[in-house]
């Protein structure tokens, strides 16, 4: 392999590979870290890879344009987690810790994405558990179970049969909108609407709820630009 610099504004970093498989050329964005790689057939100029690379410059300018607002959870990325941004560094030992700010995450380079995500996962759904079991003794009643997806149409949801879902991101919110979610979800326990008689029951097991809703229609649509190779 070798690299070679597509000039422009700003300049794209060209990765060169060669196969002996390749029957022509080929260009591949890779969706974790934007890197760009040209494959040539084993025969191919330098000089052909390079004009062939001119020739789709719009193309690759295109989409990595379409993947810049992302935030991939590669190793030195910044994540928000309970919402303070934090540093993903390499780990020791099995399991991914969280200390001081710092996520230390173990094993191969190319798993750190599923292994953040995993983890948040399961910090999600152990906080959410936590406080729908708050707010459900607080409302009197009981729910049936608990789904964490990832959602973008809804942060949460409650069934006729009082299932909740919730959205794992949640977890990259401050503490308060998560607990405020739950509380939402957990109301419809009582009032399967969102009427006055809903609001009341919200503010009476969460308390004034305002703040959090409002950070929710403000910063909520932003967690979705971090990505972990999913």
């Amino acid at each position: 392999m070798s690299t070679r610099v597509l000039q422009g504004d700003p300049d794209i970093a060209l990765t060169l590979r060669r196969s002996a498989r390749a029957r022509r050329m080929t260009l591949r964005i890779n969706q974790i870290d934007g890197r760009v790689t040209l494959t040539l057939p084993t025969r191919a100029s330098e000089r052909e890879a390079l004009a062939f690379a001119e020739t789709k410059q719009a193309w690759i300018r295109k989409h990595l344009q379409a993947s810049m607002g992302h935030v991939v959870a590669v190793l030195g990325a910044r994540i928000p987690v309970e919402g303070a941004l934090c540093e993903i560094a390499t780990g020791t030992g099995r399991r991914v810790l969280f200390e001081d700010g710092v996520l230390y995450v173990p094993g191969a380079e190319e798993r750190v994405p599923a292994r953040v995500l995993g983890y948040l996962k399961t910090r999600a759904r152990d906080r959410l558990a936590g406080a729908s079991d708050h707010y459900a003794a607080r409302l009197g009643r009981s729910y049936s179970g608990i789904s964490i997806r990832d959602t973008r149409s809804r942060w949460g949801s409650c069934s006729s049969a009082g299932r909740l879902m919730y959205s794992w991101r949640l977890i990259m919110a401050p503490p308060a909108v998560l607990d405020y979610v739950a509380a939402h979800e957990v109301a419809h326990l009582a009032q399967m609407n969102h009427s006055r008689a809903f609001w009341a029951e919200v503010e009476r097991i969460y308390g004034p709820y305002a703040q959090a809703r409002a950070w929710l229609r403000r910063e909520g649509n932003d967690l979705h630009r971090f990505r972990f190779g999913d």
